[in-house]
């Protein structure tokens, strides 16, 4: 077998390995979108969304469920801002931040009575924040997971410039997070319609089940999944 062979064949193992983990996750999202939704009334990964109803409500005069929007923006910013810091410094990368992500929705799942509604609204809200930091791209080409509309956009424009001649294929890989969201957004609507806020235990085992296959990819390759901190420049000698 020749170098380049095997180099093709391991770069079509760590894509096929991160697009694998990239649905898996965009499902964990899509439940938990769909499931947050139906239970609270407002979307919980979908910021634009938010941004946009907070500032109906705000021209409305209904500032009471404006500032829980802008609220719930600054808990997903927060989230995902702890999710790197999480992946920063976990030895199993992957595996930590969904775990965590898994913790946080089964505590949430424990908050069935009215009155921690919105504790449990922003438990959520930071979870899919937070999730986030588990793939942050493959192979170099960023990717999306709790939210799809770059993921379309790049999917788009990748279209047009095949049209236009371009025959490199790698943008058909943002089609992954898409079908994924919409899959597990019908599962979670099941879900939830079956069994209510119960529908929040499920959607957190699936994320502690995803962060231990997560276990089974190695850590050189998991580190590739990552955008690594840039270095504090170190001052200059006088």
């Amino acid at each position: 077998m020749t170098r380049q062979r095997r180099r093709h064949i391991i770069h079509a193992r760590r894509t096929a390995t991160g697009l694998v983990l990239a649905g898996a996750i965009s499902f964990l999202a899509g439940m938990t979108d769909a499931t947050g939704l139906m239970l609270s009334g407002d979307f919980v990964s979908f910021m634009t969304g938010n941004t946009t109803r907070a500032a109906l409500a705000l021209g409305g005069g209904n500032f009471a469920h404006a500032a829980v929007l802008l609220f719930a923006i600054a808990v997903f910013v927060l989230g995902n801002a702890a999710g790197i810091v999480i992946a920063h410094f976990a030895d199993r990368r992957i595996f930590v931040v969904l775990a965590s992500v898994g913790v946080t929705l089964a505590l949430a799942s424990l908050m069935t009575d009215a009155a921690f509604a919105f504790p449990r609204f922003y438990m959520i809200v930071a979870s899919m924040g937070m999730v986030n930091a588990a793939v942050e791209h493959i192979e170099g080409l960023p990717i999306g997971l709790t939210y799809v509309t770059g993921a379309l956009s790049r999917f788009g424009r990748g279209i047009g410039r095949f049209i236009l001649g371009d025959r490199h294929i790698e943008w058909t890989i943002q089609i992954v997070p898409w079908l994924g969201m919409l899959a597990g957004a019908v599962t979670g609507a099941l879900l939830t319609q079956a069994g209510g806020a119960a529908a929040l235990w499920l959607v957190s085992a699936f994320a502690i089940l995803i962060a231990l296959a997560a276990l089974l990819i190695p850590k050189p390759l998991q580190r590739r999944f990552h955008q690594t901190a840039a270095p504090r420049p170190t001052a200059e000698r006088r």
